[in-house]
């Protein structure tokens, strides 16, 4: 009997793929998660913004000059303290990081800058009397220290202080208080409207409002009629 092998016929297993249609879903589902992603990132950014808004609608309206301001202020202080630990002037080393170009453009900004703009009403130059009466003032602490001692308990008064009376004036006090009444009586002087007569010039008028005429007339037509007011002085006019 003859043995006949039969082999069995060796089926490979292959791995089930994909069909396009659910290829297709998978690729729609990742789109979708990343736009969901995106839109939640940028509501998230949104919201972010419409707080930081709100934050800055109600910060004053100067904030910002203000913010920069004490920026400046604390890298002042910073580099002061820098300074004094190196035992270097500060003063001396910002003048030595100034440029030429800085040092002219705050010069012509200076000199553009007028601070006594004239007359604008009575608040205002009081204001502006105040303000320069107080720059000239020099605190005098030792003559604070040496009050305080000679008052004791007076120093600070109360309603039962009888200190009425008791203060007396430093010469040096008196002395600076005459100065400055002094310039501004030469000040006042070269502001007046009061016109001083010149008795040398020519009398061309009648009266008070005849002079005034003339001198208009002179502002107005004098260079134009020179010519003709010299000849009739030197009597060759024709």
């Amino acid at each position: 009997m003859a043995s006949c092998s039969e082999e069995a016929p060796t089926v490979a297993e292959e791995e089930p793929t994909e069909s396009p249609a659910s290829q297709k879903r998978e690729a729609r589902l990742r789109k979708f998660r990343e736009l969901h992603f995106k839109r939640n990132e940028a509501r998230k950014l949104n919201h972010q913004e419409v707080v930081e808004e709100d934050k800055r609608l109600k910060l004053p309206t100067n904030w910002e000059a203000k913010k920069a301001r004490l920026e400046w202020e604390l890298a002042e202080d910073q580099k002061k303290k820098e300074c004094a630990a190196r035992g270097e002037n500060y003063e001396r080393v910002k003048l030595l990081e100034i440029t030429a170009d800085d040092a002219e453009r705050w010069e012509r900004k200076k000199k553009k800058k007028n601070p006594d703009t004239g007359f604008a009403g009575y608040a205002e130059a009081q204001f502006r009397q105040y303000q320069r009466l107080t720059k000239q003032i020099k605190p005098d602490m030792e003559g604070y220290e040496k009050q305080r001692e000679e008052c004791g308990e007076d120093f600070h008064p109360t309603t039962n202080s009888l200190i009425y009376g008791t203060h007396v004036p430093t010469k040096e006090g008196i002395d600076r208080m005459v100065e400055d009444v002094e310039k501004q009586i030469e000040k006042r002087a070269k502001y007046s409207r009061r016109r001083a007569y010149n008795d040398d010039a020519d009398i061309d008028y009648i009266n008070e409002r005849n002079a005034k005429f003339n001198k208009k007339a002179e502002r107005f037509y004098g260079k134009y009629t020179a010519e003709i007011k010299q000849n009739l002085e030197r009597g060759t006019a024709v």
